[in-house]
């Protein structure tokens, strides 16, 4: 079900099992974090310098595959905390950028992959939200916290109580993901963003992603930020991209980075 393929420095993960709007089982779960960990570690290894996560078919993630759920014996807690969790935190750390293709139902677990993801970009065709009331169900994957921190409490209890379902426009001008873009352009337009980072400043970037996630997760602040920038900054002054991107603007030409310490 899931695909993985490295090329030019970009590792790009698949969902394809368009039958099931590529919902994931307990199973797929396992599958797409071994394909994350193989990626991760071709990212230590300088082989992959960015990352795409996309869908085929007609939708990017419609969520769980309840499909043979019995919820009398349903071990959600394994399933969310053992399996759903780990997979999301190891896609965050990836130090690389990731991007992700979000098109389609983008619902529960497909939401909480493009959490995970440092930049998506959507279709503006693209579904939404938390459709769990007919379920019985809350909103999981980490969707309490991203909607209301983009949204406000106000209007994460009107999209959970409603179900109403926010299109791809609709979710970019709320500040939810990056950019939004015609649904038949979207994955094209990703994977020319995930190209170019690829030949950009790699530890660069894995410094402004971990400065984000320290923001994002440990609320430090203008002032406790910035002493990180000023680290982060004082580390890539030893890295040849530091030094080749300082050289190519004193000598008026374009960079040549190699991700390389």
């Amino acid at each position: 079900m899931i695909q993985l393929e490295i090329r030019d420095g970009v590792a790009e993960v698949v969902l394809n099992a368009p039958d099931k709007l590529n919902a994931l089982d307990g199973a797929a779960l396992a599958e797409l974090d071994g394909v994350y960990e193989e990626a991760e570690a071709a990212a230590s290894e300088g082989r992959v310098r960015a990352m795409v996560l996309r869908g085929e078919g007609r939708a990017f993630c419609a969520g769980r595959d309840i499909s043979g759920v019995d919820p009398r014996d349903d071990d959600v807690l394994r399933y969310l905390g053992g399996k759903v969790e780990p997979l999301l935190k190891r896609m965050s750390r990836i130090p690389v950028p990731t991007f992700a293709v979000a098109h389609g139902a983008c619902l529960g677990v497909g939401l909480g992959l493009l959490i995970a993801s440092d930049i998506v970009y959507v279709a503006d065709s693209a579904k939404i939200g938390s459709p769990f009331k007919n379920l019985g169900a809350t909103l999981d994957s980490g969707g309490h916290a991203f909607f209301v921190e983009r949204l406000g409490a106000h209007r994460t209890m009107d999209l959970i109580v409603t179900g109403r379902l926010m299109s791809g426009s609709e979710a970019v001008a709320a500040g939810l993901f990056s950019r939004v873009f015609p649904a038949d352009e979207v994955t094209d337009a990703t994977r020319a963003a995930a190209r170019a980072a690829a030949s950009g400043p790699t530890l660069a970037f894995a410094a402004s992603k971990q400065l984000v996630a320290e923001l994002r997760d440990e609320r430090l602040g203008l002032w406790g930020s910035m002493a990180h920038e000023n680290h982060a900054q004082a580390a890539l002054c030893d890295t040849d991209d530091y030094r080749e991107g300082f050289a190519a603007f004193q000598e008026k030409r374009a960079p040549t980075f190699t991700g390389r310490n």
